[in-house]
């Protein structure tokens, strides 16, 4: 299990490291192996990782692409990775890790949002796309891997667990 949270703002202004900072310390004990951070304009990503498959800093998150200019913070396993990730190679696409968390990167930029019809698994995620400053927020069909909101007139936030949205205050 993994910890994710963020912040999108819609004002204008930086999002709250600090309220990012809170949330990522109520998830520590979903993801003991690793914390990061990321932050670019109006949006902002925190990480806690449980290393699983792919144990190399290669798949620390959150995860950037900088070819394809996109930014994943992931919670989850996808089952069918290893198919995933074999028809994404045919069609060119690259790979730095060796786990599921790149396939997501590289099916979103092939398919679009429509790449969750093609995940087998349990997740929850969220994609930056820096070149349209889009946010895409996605989760398994069941809800098995939680992703809460909370939306006020100027910012979103989303996390893993209600304890980590509350932590940000607000």
């Amino acid at each position: 299990m993994c910890g994710i949270c963020g912040e999108l703002r819609f004002d204008g202004q930086s999002p709250d490291m600090a309220a990012i900072g809170h949330m990522s310390d109520q998830l520590a004990r979903r993801g003991p192996d690793h914390a990061g951070t990321y932050s670019d304009g109006p949006l902002a990503f925190g990480h806690r990782r449980l290393s699983i498959i792919d144990l190399s800093s290669h798949a620390h998150q959150p995860m950037v692409d900088a070819t394809l200019q996109l930014t994943l913070v992931f919670n989850g396993t996808l089952y069918n990775y290893r198919e995933l990730r074999t028809e994404l190679q045919s069609q060119g696409y690259q790979f730095f890790s060796n786990g599921d968390s790149e396939v997501i990167l590289k099916a979103y930029h092939a398919w679009g949002q429509q790449c969750v019809t093609r995940f087998k698994g349990m997740f929850a995620f969220a994609i930056w796309d820096q070149r349209s400053s889009q946010l895409f927020l996605a989760r398994d069909r069941f809800g098995i891997k939680p992703l809460y909101l909370t939306q006020a007139c100027h910012r979103l936030r989303f996390a893993s667990s209600l304890p980590a949205l509350l932590a940000a205050g607000g």
